[in-house]
Formats: structure tokens, C-alpha cells, sequence
């Protein structure tokens, strides 16, 4: 178990530089799959899930080399083989779904573990995935341990002849789901070669990937709206790739900045996919200023809830599908609506399972109330103290907790704090550069 402490009560101030989102990395490094050019990555992030993916493709013959002081990675796989009965792909991490894509077109079968799964949000179903597979001309064959596709006529030079395009309309719009379909499409050219996904994803990850998949010669129109259409090629190509700046991480800095009196400017080259998010601060008295590529959040005197005009009802923060406010970014606010004064609701519309820590919350003598598995209620302004308390396996949930020990003057000590190495790289070696005096302790 890996245990953050925290001496908290310092003001954090100062400049940073966010990491690439583990959204779009992970998906497209499994793109990669798709083509047997070399690909260069650059602004890789040295983060767990990574170097899981990275040992996957060791294991099967790919060339790897990656440099994570550089940030960067060049794979090439030329020579990658692959046997459904002795290569596993890991269950701890739910983006390994989106290798059996790549495994359909270069070798015409494909496994699924059936205890695939990442953090802890709720029930996570592989159907969706299972039934885009389906569409494209997988047979699923179920085993007691694995679920193992095989699509006919796959596994040829020129990519995934056996896939078949297709139309396709999501229950919900699911990212995997979503990057699974365009993984699918991109190399399927039966007939006219055209496949088209309704209710898509849209989010700011979901279109970089789309732009890694355009730079390998993909063709996709509708990319950041809920309708994708996808015409087939024969083969991808290779080339160079510079990831952006995580705006999970963006909004995570600015916020330790108002949570602790300081002040973190965060490099951000895309304010446009922030007005929402930029709004949703205001509601704790928060506000963003986006000037020459960098955003600060400003705050004069406590943290606050703005009251609403109308009369008799608690303000919410509500998160769901883009361009809604992403449901990873809902625990930030709720750390800030633990410290400021007034009372908030937050609803998760996506997962049932990811509100559930607010006793961990009142250990350090914050009030939450939660009133079903997807809202709950913050009572902020309440005295706070230092508290040790324990993480569910939710990245922004541990994250979360640091933010409401960093701006409590004491010892704190975050235990099972895991999670965050998943997503955010050096993410104490950065704060501590900010004026934050934290570092990591194995437990039992």
C-alpha cells in the first residue's frame, strides 16, 4: 500500500506544466497496434498504466524504447505475434480492452479476461465492447476464465480484411466504447468501406485520439460532435505525435491553488474546452483566468458558495458525458465545497459507485451527506483537522482527499493513495515544488 503524507496549512504558489492525459495516452498506445510503421510519442507520461502497456508489447515482440526523462517513446510492430492461449492481457486495467482491436486486425483473434477492470466506480460492463466486436464480424467464444474473438479472414498484411463496417448507435456515450468503434473502423473495407457510430463520445481525450488516428491515415469525420462516420483503408502508416496538456490535471493544480490561499498558474493550451469548467468554480467564489497559454484561479478572501437567484434550492454541480462537466473532475469540486462556505449538491449521472467516501471526509471533520449513490451533499465552512484516512481506488478521489489535507495546518496521511501514480506523474514531486511539504510511505 502506498501512503501519501501531507504537513498541510501552506499556501501553494507557483508555475507548472501538466502531464498528457491518461485518456488519450492509454487508447492511443493501443492504436499503435494498427500498423506495422514505426510510431514516435512524445510527451509520454511515466505513469503506471503506461508501463504496463509498454510490457505488453515486449512480451509480444514489438519493438519498445522509451526515454521517460525525454518523454518519449518509439514502438514498432513489425514483429509482433500473439497466442490467445499463453498471452493474457491484464485485468487490473480496464484500457487493455482497448488492445483486442489491434489483436483482430493483425491476427484475427483476440482475448478478453473476464475480471477486466480499472478503478473502482461502480459495475463497469465489457457488453458494449463485446457487442462493437459483434458488429464488426467478431465470434465470441465465452470460457470459464476469458472471453476469446476470432473474426474470419483476419490477421492479413493489409490489416483487418475480416472486419466488416458497420452503423452502430450507443446505449450511453461510453469513451472506451467509443475508441473501440473507431479502433474497429479504421481498417475495416468491405463493401464501401463506411462505418458510422451514433451517441459517441466527444470528449477533449476522445478527439486527440481521433487526431493521432487522422496523423496515421485514418478516415474520420465528426470528430468532437456525437456522430462519427469512419471510411476504411488498407493500411495506417507511422509518424510523430505530441500529446497536449491534461486538462484533468489543469483544473486539479488551479483548484490545490484556491483550496490552500495560493496561487498555480497551469500551462494550458486549450482555454476554449474550459467554459463550463471555468463556471463551475465560480460557484465556489473561484475564478479563472486564462492569459498568454496559462490559467490561474483567483480567489478574494474564503471560499464561498455562490447563493442561486432562485429561492429555496441548494446550488448543484452536475457531471456527465461532454460536453458536460467530466465526472473525473467532480471529486475536485466537491474538496473545494468541503471548504467553502455553503452548501452544495454534486451528481455523478455516469457511475453509481463513485460517491461513496464521504466518511472518509468526516474524519477530517467535513460534512457530507449522501443521498443516493449518485449525489450527495456538502456542508462546507465547518472546522477542519488533520485526519488519516483511506482512498477508495479512484484516482481524483484520492486526489481529492490530498486537496482537503494540503489546506488543513497539520499532519494528514492519505493511506492506499495508489491511484494517483496511474494518472499523474511526479504529482508529489511537482506540488512539493509548489510550496507543499508531502511525500510518499509504503504501508502494509
Amino acid at each position: 500500500m502506498s501512503n501519501l503524507i501531507v504537513h498541510g496549512g501552506t499556501p501553494l504558489s507557483g508555475r507548472i506544466v501538466p502531464s498528457a492525459n491518461k485518456n488519450a495516452v492509454l487508447p492511443i498506445l493501443c492504436a499503435t497496434l494498427l500498423t506495422r510503421k514505426p510510431v514516435r510519442l512524445v510527451g509520454i507520461p511515466e505513469i503506471t498504466d503506461v508501463r504496463k502497456i509498454l510490457e505488453i508489447f515486449r512480451q509480444l515482440g514489438s519493438e519498445v524504447h522509451v526515454d521517460f526523462a525525454a518523454g518519449t517513446l518509439d514502438v514498432h510492430h513489425r514483429d509482433t505475434r500473439f497466442d490467445p492461449e499463453r498471452d493474457h492481457l491484464p485485468e487490473e486495467m480496464r484500457s487493455s480492452i482497448m488492445l483486442v482491436p489491434g489483436l483482430l486486425a493483425r491476427f484475427g483473434v483476440a482475448r478478453i479476461e473476464n475480471d477486466v477492470q480499472g478503478c473502482t466506480l461502480g459495475v463497469r460492463e465489457i457488453d458494449p465492447h463485446v457487442e462493437v466486436m459483434e458488429r464488426f464480424g467478431a465470434v465470441v467464444e465465452r470460457r470459464r476464465e476469458a472471453l476469446i474473438m476470432r473474426v474470419a479472414g483476419g490477421g492479413g498484411v493489409a490489416g483487418a480484411q475480416g472486419l466488416q463496417p458497420n452503423f452502430h448507435w450507443l446505449d450511453y456515450a461510453s469513451v472506451t466504447t467509443t475508441e473501440n468503434f473507431v479502433l474497429c473502423a479504421a481498417l475495416a473495407t468491405a463493401g464501401d468501406g463506411t462505418s458510422t457510430l451514433m451517441n459517441a463520445a466527444s470528449e477533449p481525450h476522445v478527439q486527440e485520439f481521433c487526431a493521432f488516428m487522422t496523423m496515421l491515415g485514418a478516415r474520420i469525420e465528426g470528430i468532437g460532435t456525437s456522430r462519427l462516420t469512419i471510411r476504411g483503408v488498407e493500411r495506417l502508416g507511422g509518424g510523430t505525435f505530441t500529446f497536449a496538456e491534461d486538462f484533468h490535471e489543469a483544473v486539479t493544480f488551479m483548484a490545490l491553488g484556491a483550496i490552500t490561499g495560493g496561487e498555480i498558474a497551469v500551462r494550458n493550451s486549450a482555454p476554449e474546452q474550459f467554459p463550463l469548467i471555468d463556471r463551475t468554480f465560480a460557484k465556489f467564489g473561484v475564478r479563472i483566468v486564462h492569459e498568454d497559454g496559462w490559467s490561474r484561479a483567483l480567489v478574494d478572501g474564503p471560499l464561498r458558495v455562490k447563493a442561486p437567484f432562485t429561492q429555496n434550492i441548494l446550488p448543484k454541480v452536475e457531471a456527465a458525458p461532454w460536453p458536460y462537466l467530466p465526472v473525473d473532475l467532480l471529486p475536485i469540486f466537491v474538496a473545494l465545497g468541503i471548504r467553502a462556505e455553503g452548501s452544495m449538491m454534486y451528481w455523478n449521472k455516469v457511475y453509481e459507485g463513485a460517491m461513496g467516501w464521504t466518511t472518509e471526509l468526516a474524519k477530517f471533520g467535513g460534512h457530507a451527506f449522501m443521498a443516493d449513490p449518485h449525489r450527495i451533499v456538502t456542508f462546507g465552512g465547518k472546522p477542519l483537522a488533520p485526519a488519516e484516512v483511506e482512498s477508495p481506488y479512484i484516482i481524483r478521489v484520492a486526489i481529492a482527499l490530498l486537496m482537503v489535507a494540503c489546506s488543513i495546518p497539520g499532519r494528514s496521511v492519505i493511506k492506499n493513495a495508489a491511484p494517483v501514480r496511474r494518472a499523474h506523474p511526479h504529482f508529489a514531486e511537482n506540488i512539493r515544488r509548489l510550496g507543499a511539504q508531502i511525500e510518499w510511505v509504503e504501508g502494509d
